[in-house]
């Protein structure tokens, strides 16, 4: 398998205009908020906050708080199986591009925001969930996530996407409401202050898997720290713009998935907790069925078990094995 998989990259824009086809009607994060009646206005109004957040972090000669525009891509990621016939949609991410409007210049932002994959919602959705029915504690499957996480490797480091993307990914995800984060003294001019976790958690490890380390950040005007995943060096490796691309745009989905934690009406304290319970937030003017995104990620497991993992689980086992 090591000679014959391959990967192809689509993308298109995200704006106002966006209308997911059929082929991403699953994708649980973004084509949620451009269906139904306030499908418009939800994107115009999710835009808005990204743009509006960049400016407020890049406010160095930007006196007016409008020098700088988001735009957004969205990409997908097809794994080729060569005689199989056919490919499959594996990850789906948003890539962020800068428009300088005082230089008039676009700048290469980065690509991993909205990090999904249907192979990690078979691996979260359907076989940790059917490995633990009925169990009197709580385990983890054999070799979990060792697929998708060498998936993940051969694909950022393949041909396809150096031709695409010239750094790597940065994924940005929620903090976890089932650990506790302390405040450190470090501080980055642009991610903020650094808390430190005080245990691991299975989604660390399953993005260890997939070659990535993890810190949390808190930007400045935040309310609770990000979980940012990278390789490399996060802190040298990306420009001031670059980082606050991805701040921007994933902070604004969060505070639309997560009010209760990233639209909460206390800041985080020094020892902080996240909690999915908090009455004390606030809602963003953005429609989103939250319902519908959790039944999403089960659909999309099952979807990649009945057209990938089954059609191909002899070669899949033994590649993954390697």
């Amino acid at each position: 398998m090591s000679n014959n998989l391959s990967f192809t990259i689509k993308s298109i824009g995200f704006d106002e205009n966006y209308q997911p086809a059929d082929s991403t009607r699953l994708t649980t994060n973004f084509a949620n908020l451009a269906r139904g009646e306030s499908r418009r206005q939800n994107l115009r109004n999710a835009l808005n906050m990204i743009n509006n957040r960049f400016n407020a972090l890049a406010q160095w000669d930007n006196p007016s708080a409008d020098r700088y525009s988001v735009e957004l891509e969205i990409v997908s990621v097809d794994i080729n199986i060569e005689g199989s016939g056919h490919s499959f949609p594996s990850i789906e991410v948003l890539k962020t591009n800068i428009v300088d409007h005082k230089t008039n210049t676009r700048i290469e932002g980065i690509v991993g925001n909205n990090f999904s994959s249907y192979v990690r919602d078979y691996d979260f959705s359907v076989l940790l969930l059917e490995h633990n029915k009925q169990q009197a504690s709580f385990s983890v499957p054999a070799n979990f996530g060792e697929l998708h996480g060498k998936l993940f490797q051969r694909f950022v480091h393949s041909d396809t996407y150096k031709q695409h993307f010239s750094k790597l990914p940065v994924i940005c995800l929620s903090v976890s409401d089932a650990k506790v984060y302390y405040r450190t003294e470090n501080q980055h001019p642009v991610l903020g202050v650094e808390y430190l976790p005080n245990e691991s958690s299975l989604t660390e490890q399953y993005f260890k898997k997939m070659g990535l380390q993890v810190r949390y950040f808190m930007p400045a005007n935040s309310v609770a720290p990000l979980a940012f995943y990278f390789f490399g060096d996060l802190l040298n490796d990306y420009t001031n713009l670059e980082l606050i691309s991805t701040i921007s745009t994933m902070e604004t989905f969060q505070k639309i998935y997560r009010p209760e934690i990233y639209n909460a009406n206390a800041v985080a304290g020094k020892c902080y907790q996240p909690n999915l319970k908090n009455q004390d937030h606030s809602i963003t003017q953005i429609v989103y069925d939250r319902e519908e995104r959790s039944k999403l990620a089960v659909a999309q497991g099952k979807f990649a078990e009945e057209h990938f993992i089954k059609p191909h689980l002899a070669v899949l086992e033994q590649w993954s094995l390697r």
